[in-house]
């Protein structure tokens, strides 16, 4: 679709109700482009996203087409935005990864707009009956190609090959993905396969050791450092029902600041539904995260809180529970700008058949007193 006709079709786009966070959702993608798309993360600066998505074949006629790759590929664009600063929609949009490997997971460095990484498989995986994660249906599943590594590039050499690859972990025999970087660009997170459970590990960047940070059985995965690079955030299968808790655990930190382990974990939800994909908002007092509550055909998003605590206030994980999306369809994966006034999501809540990217302004204080908690909700425990 023409960039001119995104914003069109975004200017007709209005807030669902009960959506008191959120201020005039704007749709980033369409079907036209891409068969689905998702996952995004911004730039520190805003001025660049990077997602995953799966492009609408070439037509061959106008009778006949080709099929959509199975894989998703990394992709980067420029935001766009108005005179008041508002993301309005995304431009110059291009892959960034070879074609017929498979990717997830993009980031991008910190402080820095013109560098990311990503897992990929650089080829088409040898296997498409990979392990992976299945709950109910076909519908929310991700795979566990072996051939997954992580890697860094500098998107001036990003010419959708990969030729200007910088592997940053690697293991050929097992899964690497779900990374991100501490804030200060020390510590990369992600998490691996190789006990075949998945488990999270921290590479220090600056001595390239390798540590393991939690490997609790079950799958744990989807970690993501609090802004202050203090604490993780991540959820875990715990008891291997498939069934998502969303977890914090602070660091320890030896005396040059490489990270030693885990000083102490907190279990934010315990219920019997799927919650994933926690993300931290800007002040690193609460998380945002996606849960089948409503209904497995209904993801929404919810904010809870995840404040440390000090000397004169203790932790408070688990508690004053809030809705964030009321949409009859999916909505997750969210994520924020460095500065916590946009929160980029996937979402089908258009009613095209695969999911796509959302953007809206953000304000965690609208609607307190009349937002509503789902039931089954832990207060957290250390």
């Amino acid at each position: 679709m023409p960039f001119l006709s995104i914003i069109l079709f975004a200017a007709l786009v209005a807030s669902e109700p009960g959506e008191t966070m959120l201020e005039d959702p704007i749709q980033l993608t369409t079907s036209k482009r891409f068969v689905k798309a998702g996952e995004s993360y911004f730039s520190d600066d805003g001025q660049r996203i990077i997602f995953q998505a799966i492009e609408q074949p070439e037509r061959e006629s106008w009778l006949e087409s080709q099929e959509p790759d199975i894989h998703y590929s990394m992709f980067v664009a420029e935001v766009v935005r108005d005179a008041d600063d508002r993301v309005i929609g995304i431009d110059g949009i291009r892959c960034i990864s070879p074609a017929g490997s498979a990717n997830t997971c993009g980031w991008f460095y910190p402080g820095r707009s013109d560098r990311v990484l990503f897992a990929t498989t650089s080829k088409p995986p040898s296997q498409d009956d990979v392990p992976g994660y299945q709950r109910d249906s076909g519908d929310y599943k991700w795979q566990f190609p072996r051939e997954m590594d992580i890697v860094a590039v500098d998107l001036a050499k990003a010419d959708g090959s990969s030729s200007g690859f910088e592997p940053l972990v690697s293991d050929p025999s097992n899964y690497l993905a779900e990374g991100s970087i501490s804030v200060d660009g020390r510590h990369l997170l992600y998490t691996s396969l190789a006990t075949g459970e998945g488990d999270l590990y921290v590479k220090d960047l600056e001595t390239g050791s390798i540590r393991c940070l939690v490997d609790a059985p079950g799958y744990d995965g989807g970690a993501f450092f609090s802004p202050d690079g203090r604490r993780i955030t991540y959820r875990s299968d715990r008891n291997k029902d498939d069934l998502l808790q969303i977890f914090v655990s602070e660091l320890a930190f030896d005396e040059d600041g490489a990270i030693t382990g885990v000083e102490r974990e907190f279990q934010l939800t315990d219920n019997g539904h799927v919650n994933w994909c926690p993300f931290w908002t800007a002040d690193g007092r609460s998380l945002v995260y996606a849960t089948s509550e409503m209904g497995h055909y209904n993801y929404e998003i919810f904010m809870i809180d995840a404040q440390a605590g000090d000397g004169s206030s203790p932790a408070k994980y688990g508690t004053g529970s809030r809705r964030v999306t009321n949409a009859p369809a999916f909505d997750g994966l969210p994520a924020f700008s460095s500065d916590g006034g946009t929160m980029i999501w996937t979402s089908k809540r258009s009613g095209e058949d695969g999911s796509q990217l959302w953007v809206a302004g953000f304000d965690p204080d609208a609607g307190k007193t009349s937002a509503s908690a789902p039931p089954g909700t832990s207060h957290g425990h250390p």
